[in-house]
């Protein structure tokens, strides 16, 4: 179903970002493709014949990443504890970020300034730092269990960044739309708050869900950064093994071959759910217009936050 809110034009404008190219430049993107491939063949190659040298190709040092004992007591366990900070991280993240969003994009300036502040500093702040600081904290201050704090401060870490990335999304999502949609909202007689939530969060969501996707792996690989401090998720689990088993590069390539294919399939139901979205999101929006229109009659004149276009 095509969103009644965007236009032909800025369909069509949006559709191509660049200019067809034409018979030569298809014939140089073929070339360089080929090169491309040529290339990396040879590294590859030469990757593998360095490995044979060492002694990294012997059958035994891979035959010991699928016994019984390395997958109960090391890969599995260590998947299940990426998977679970890298879940909690993207609700917590999701949370954080429709909240700071709708503060940056409050008409009261007090909120506004507060929200851009928390959200550029950490956006600025690194990852691990915040991780290895809560850790620290937590572990001097908080009296929680030991065993919780690497969690706590994994999940803490990645929901004050991810979250304020988020945030900026949302907010770049908002205002990218066209003035009239929130304009339309308050002169059929929403409130502003109702404007926000029923008509533009929706297609903010809708239009910034790839780049909160690529969000969501960012997570999920910045989980591994658990690692310093001691959280036993799945590269802290390869590597511990692979130590004892005198196979630490073979152990890395699997937990990196069990990212990849956690990654595809993530991206892979996100990009089905986005599909989804972008079909209902405008009928959604229209069915809930009406009622709230005979309701209230009375359109209401405050802004409680700021459209798109209003400031820069």
């Amino acid at each position: 179903m095509k969103n009644p809110f965007i236009s032909n034009d800025t369909r069509a404008a949006s559709s191509v970002l660049f200019d067809e190219p034409g018979p030569i430049a298809q014939r140089r993107i073929r070339i360089f493709n080929i090169a491309a491939v040529v290339l990396f063949a040879l590294f590859a190659v030469y990757v593998l014949t360095v490995m044979g040298q060492k002694g990294q190709l012997e059958a035994e040092k891979w035959t010991d990443l699928f016994t019984a004992r390395a997958w109960s007591s090391y890969y599995l366990p260590g998947l299940a504890s990426t998977l679970s900070a890298a879940a909690v991280s993207v609700v917590t993240s999701v949370a954080f970020g429709v909240v700071f969003g709708i503060a940056r994009l409050s008409q009261y300036r007090v909120i506004r300034w507060f929200g851009t502040v928390v959200v550029e500093f950490f956006r600025a702040v690194p990852v691990l730092i915040m991780m290895i600081f809560f850790w620290l904290f937590l572990g001097k201050y908080s009296g929680l269990p030991p065993a919780q704090l690497p969690f706590i401060a994994v999940v803490i870490g990645l929901t004050l960044y991810n979250g304020s990335v988020i945030a900026e999304l949302l907010r770049s999502g908002v205002k990218q739309l066209p003035r009239g949609q929130g304009e339309a909202g308050l002169a059929i007689g929403l409130t502003p708050t109702q404007t926000l939530i029923r008509i533009l969060l929706p297609q903010a969501f809708t239009a910034m869900m790839p780049s909160m996707l690529s969000q969501f792996v960012v997570i999920l690989k910045d989980t591994a950064l658990g690692y310093i401090i001691s959280y036993p998720e799945l590269l802290a689990s390869a590597r511990r093994i692979g130590s004892g088993d005198g196979n630490v590069l073979q152990t890395l390539i699997l937990a990196a071959a069990l990212f990849v294919t956690v990654n595809f399939v993530l991206t892979a139901v996100a990009t089905g759910i986005t599909d989804r979205l972008a079909s209902r999101t405008s009928a959604k929006v229209t069915r809930n217009l009406i009622p709230d229109a005979l309701d209230n009659p009375n359109p209401p004149t405050v802004q409680m936050f700021v459209l798109p276009g209003d400031r820069k």
